[in-house]
Protein backbone atom coordinates (compact mmCIF):
# COMPACT_ATOMS: atom_id res chain seq x y z
CA UNK A 1 0.00 0.00 0.00
CA UNK A 2 2.88 2.39 0.74
CA UNK A 3 4.24 1.82 -2.78
CA UNK A 4 0.85 2.75 -4.22
CA UNK A 5 0.89 6.03 -2.29
CA UNK A 6 4.40 6.81 -3.52
CA UNK A 7 3.45 6.17 -7.13
CA UNK A 8 0.37 8.36 -6.79
CA UNK A 9 2.40 11.40 -5.69
CA UNK A 10 1.89 14.08 -8.36
CA UNK A 11 4.99 15.39 -10.15
CA UNK A 12 4.16 18.95 -9.08
CA UNK A 13 4.48 17.88 -5.43
CA UNK A 14 7.93 16.43 -6.11
CA UNK A 15 9.10 19.57 -7.90
CA UNK A 16 8.19 21.69 -4.90
CA UNK A 17 11.14 20.12 -3.03
CA UNK A 18 13.64 22.27 -4.94
CA UNK A 19 14.73 24.96 -2.53
CA UNK A 20 15.57 28.06 -4.59
CA UNK A 21 14.81 31.63 -3.71
CA UNK A 22 13.02 33.82 -6.29
CA UNK A 23 16.18 35.91 -6.59
CA UNK A 24 18.25 32.81 -7.46
CA UNK A 25 15.71 31.83 -10.11
CA UNK A 26 15.91 35.32 -11.65
CA UNK A 27 19.69 34.87 -12.06
CA UNK A 28 19.21 31.78 -14.23
CA UNK A 29 18.46 31.97 -17.95
CA UNK A 30 17.08 28.43 -18.25
CA UNK A 31 14.53 26.93 -15.89
CA UNK A 32 13.70 23.29 -15.31
CA UNK A 33 14.68 20.32 -13.22
CA UNK A 34 15.31 16.59 -13.31
CA UNK A 35 15.15 13.72 -10.85
CA UNK A 36 18.61 12.32 -10.10
CA UNK A 37 19.43 8.64 -9.45
CA UNK A 38 18.88 9.15 -5.71
CA UNK A 39 15.35 10.40 -6.40
CA UNK A 40 16.05 14.03 -5.52
CA UNK A 41 14.76 16.87 -7.68
CA UNK A 42 17.70 18.95 -8.98
CA UNK A 43 17.75 22.15 -11.05
CA UNK A 44 18.92 21.49 -14.61
CA UNK A 45 22.21 23.07 -15.75
CA UNK A 46 21.67 26.73 -16.59
CA UNK A 47 23.46 29.86 -17.77
CA UNK A 48 23.40 32.89 -15.49
CA UNK A 49 22.56 36.41 -16.61
CA UNK A 50 25.62 37.86 -14.85
CA UNK A 51 27.95 35.00 -15.82
CA UNK A 52 28.97 34.17 -12.23
CA UNK A 53 28.21 31.03 -10.25
CA UNK A 54 24.69 30.98 -8.77
CA UNK A 55 23.91 29.84 -5.24
CA UNK A 56 24.00 26.05 -4.99
CA UNK A 57 26.00 25.42 -8.17
CA UNK A 58 28.49 22.56 -7.84
CA UNK A 59 30.28 22.76 -11.20
CA UNK A 60 30.74 24.94 -14.28
CA UNK A 61 30.27 22.99 -17.50
CA UNK A 62 32.37 23.50 -20.63
CA UNK A 63 29.45 25.24 -22.35
CA UNK A 64 29.45 27.77 -19.45
CA UNK A 65 26.28 26.47 -17.85
CA UNK A 66 26.32 25.86 -14.10
CA UNK A 67 25.37 22.43 -12.76
CA UNK A 68 23.59 21.77 -9.48
CA UNK A 69 24.42 18.04 -9.54
CA UNK A 70 24.62 16.29 -6.19
CA UNK A 71 27.11 13.65 -7.39
CA UNK A 72 30.09 13.75 -9.72
CA UNK A 73 28.89 10.92 -11.93
CA UNK A 74 27.29 12.29 -15.09
CA UNK A 75 27.73 15.94 -14.14
CA UNK A 76 27.66 18.16 -17.26
CA UNK A 77 27.44 15.05 -19.47
CA UNK A 78 25.25 16.82 -22.03
CA UNK A 79 27.10 20.11 -21.65
CA UNK A 80 30.61 19.17 -22.78
CA UNK A 81 31.82 17.84 -19.44
CA UNK A 82 33.02 19.62 -16.32
CA UNK A 83 35.26 22.64 -16.83
CA UNK A 84 35.58 23.41 -13.12
CA UNK A 85 34.31 21.99 -9.83
CA UNK A 86 33.02 24.66 -7.45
Amino acid sequence: MLAALFLATPVSAKKSRIQKSPQDELQLVEQGSYTNKAGAEVHSPAHTKAGNAPTGATARCRDNTYSFSQSRSGTCSRHGGVAEWL
